[in-house]
């Protein structure tokens, strides 16, 4: 242990712990931008500089490890000086444009602007602007870029794509798709952490909610929306409600407030995907077909596969994910419930997901029209839309999701949860196994937030290997051990984002903070508490099998829900 003085106040803490990390047990606050524990250390930013007694240099505190007997001062007049200047040195190759950036409001650069009570800058502007494809699901400001490194750091350490990267140095520091690619050349799964993680926008999801207000005064549309499970968790953190406030009903019925008449909820097409994914697993079990069998509604890990493991690719499922297959039921199925066209239903996903909207434009994707999924808004884009109607979502009485592609069953709900769609599918497989179901939680030793770990269950005789991995750097090192063969499993889901959709790249951002586990956790409650608790027991899905595909790997179920990813185009 080591013990040391920080602003008066002694403090002992374990030997190699930082100044920024000692300073904040004994609650005293140091600014940062750049930095993120144990992803981004390297204090490009300085924002967080402090004094030590003996030492002629202001230290950076976010990097700087703790001695002792050190003395260390946070807040002198020569630290608060230096701060600003830092801060004004970064705002002087900043486009400010506060007002018109998405991020405004929640932007770590302009909180600290205020806190420092910056109101000019002294130095001379150089925000270099650089071009780039405004039809990518990810867009890039340069001219917004503080060079904290965040997006370069995250990529190769969470997501080990390595996909930014720095050049030049000082003034002339650039942040760039690595080798200088344009991004649609690059191995870029789109999952959009690098956006969750830039502090000031710089990075963003390309907006689509105008091609939505459109569609909504557009009299020849019937607009659907579908709202992805992991929605439900986030979607009221940044209009200000309470978890109490923030409910499943209340978030169909400020949907409904827009103007949409046709409000959906995606763990119904969730529980449709399990069903053809856990006989497409038995399938394979049965028949010795080539294991493992890998999940495929992550579009992001698909993207990863086939980029980085293509000799892989055939080891992913055949089924859809939740939004393509509900996509595809809304413009056969649900069109001639309302005796419409394919081509008058405007189908719009709700997802926690930048790369889902990649996904939908994939032309491969989509065989009931020529999109199954009009456009993909992110959780963010759905609460901006709220906003700009001026809608009073907390006064808004509670409603049920329409049917009859609406009512979800609590397996369907955990999807939104890393391990939620492997467990969801064991639920299955069991019943349909054994002819009955198991408990509902007895598969939740696969839960946690482990980025990769591993689980064995016997069903009857059926002795079942599972892996389920989050965060594309642990896919890595999973992938990676498979190849070589030093690890066999039967069953893998992987998402792309760690902690699965409930900490996908679009949702609502909280610089510093990690909402995932307690967002996940929502999702589990919500399972507990669900009448129903298996995919197969859900009667709307019950219903659109008689009515419409007759069993699971039909072949019908084949043709709108089913596609081949080794196709897909990149």
């Amino acid at each position: 242990m080591v013990t040391l003085t920080i602003d008066n106040k002694t403090v002992t803490v374990p030997a190699g712990t930082t100044i920024l990390e000692a300073a904040r047990t004994v609650d005293i606050h140091i600014p940062t931008l750049c930095y993120l524990k144990e992803i981004n250390e390297v204090a490009s930013c300085r924002v967080c500089a402090v004094e030590v007694e003996g030492v002629d240099k202001l230290a950076t505190a976010c990097n700087t490890q703790v001695e002792d007997g050190m003395v260390v001062h946070t807040n002198t007049q020569r630290v608060r000086v230096t701060r600003k200047t830092n801060v004004e040195l970064i705002l002087s190759q900043h486009v400010d444009h506060c007002v018109t950036c998405v991020r405004s409001g929640n932007c770590s650069l302009q909180a600290l602007s205020k806190a420092m009570n910056i109101q000019s800058v002294p130095f001379r502007k150089a925000a270099a602007e650089r071009p780039w494809d405004p039809t990518l699901p990810i867009l890039r400001d340069s001219a917004k870029c503080i060079k904290c490194l965040r997006c370069v750091s995250v990529c190769e350490r969470v997501q080990s794509l390595g996909v930014w990267e720095v050049t030049g140095s000082g003034a002339h520091t650039t942040v760039r798709i690595h080798g200088g690619l344009r991004m649609n050349e690059a191995n870029c799964a789109l999952c959009g952490q690098c956006v969750a993680h830039c502090p000031v926008g710089a990075l963003r999801e390309r907006d689509d909610t105008e091609t939505v207000f459109a569609a909504l005064t557009d009299s020849t549309k019937e607009v659907v929306f579908q709202i992805a499970p992991a929605v439900r968790a986030a979607w009221g953190e940044s209009l200000g409600l309470t978890p109490d406030q923030a409910t499943e009903g209340r978030l169909a019925a400020a949907v409904r407030a827009m103007g949409v008449k046709h409000v959906f909820d995606t763990t119904f097409s969730a529980d449709l995907t399990i069903l053809e994914e856990s006989h497409e697993l038995l399938q394979r079990l049965t028949k010795g077909e080539s294991l493992p069998l890998f999940t495929s509604c992550c579009p992001g890990w698909v993207r990863f596969v086939r980029a980085e493991y293509p000799e892989m690719a055939g080891h992913l499922s055949t089924a859809k994910s939740p939004q393509q297959m509900f996509g595809a039921v809304a413009k056969s199925y649900y069109a001639k419930e309302l005796n419409k066209a394919p081509e008058d239903i405007f189908c719009v996903s709700v997802m926690p997901c930048v790369a889902k909207k990649y996904e939908a434009a994939v032309p491969e994707v989509s065989d009931a029209a020529s999109r199954d999924v009009d456009v993909v808004l992110t959780t963010r884009e759905l609460d901006r839309m709220l906003q700009a109607m001026q809608i009073n979502v907390a006064a808004l009485p509670e409603e049920d999701f329409d049917s009859p592609l609406g009512r979800g069953s609590g397996a369907g709900v955990i999807f939104g949860a890393t391990g939620g769609v492997m467990e969801a599918a064991l639920r299955t497989a069991y019943w349909k196994l054994t002819g009955a179901n198991p408990p509902a939680d007895a598969f939740q030793e696969i839960r946690g937030h482990k980025p990769w770990r591993e689980a064995q269950f016997s069903i009857g005789e059926t002795k079942l290997r599972l892996a389920v991995a989050s965060g594309l750097a642990s896919a890595r090192e999973l992938m990676d051990a498979l190849r070589s063969g030093q690890v066999q499993y039967d069953f893998v889901e992987v998402m792309a984002c760690p902690g699965g959709c409930s900490g996908g790249g679009g949702q609502p951002i909280h610089d510093g903070e990690d909402f995932t586990a307690g967002r996940a956790e929502a999702l589990y409650a919500l399972d507990r508490d669900s009448a129903i608790r298996f995919s197969h027991e859900n009667p709307d899905v019950q219903t659109l099998y008689r009515e419409y595909f007759g069993q699971p790997l039909s072949e019908a179920a084949h043709h709108l829900l089913h596609t081949d990813q080794r196709k897909w185009t990149l």
